[in-house]
């Protein structure tokens, strides 16, 4: 059943984020979400996507705080004491930092 947005059509959280997600980085089918940005020395979100081929995709600074506090706030209750990977095509989020989600999804 649609959600009556148009620029998010899907239902369900999860699958909404997706679509979204997918629509402000293209090419992208799996996000990394941590609390450990590289670039700071206390708890930072962080997000890396990368596409089907498992390569890395170029996001801003701006844009990958965006989306992983996108993500975790859709997912409060996951521990982020760990990075976890946002499969793109499914809404899942499963717990590690491997960027191999999408093909365990086929």
């Amino acid at each position: 059943m649609p959600s009556g947005t148009l620029a998010c059509p899907e239902t369900g959280r999860h699958r909404r984020l997706a679509v979204q997600l997918r629509g402000m980085i293209p090419g992208a089918t799996a996000i990394r979400v941590s609390l450990n940005d590289p670039a700071a020395q206390w708890p930072h979100p962080y997000a890396r996507a990368t596409n089907a081929d498992g390569t890395p995709i170029r996001l801003s600074r701006i844009k990958a705080g965006i989306a992983a506090r996108w993500v975790l706030r859709t997912w409060p209750d996951a521990d982020w004491t760990r990075p976890h990977t946002l499969d793109l095509a499914t809404g899942q989020l499963v717990p590690g930092g491997s960027h191999s989600v999408t093909t365990r999804s086929r």
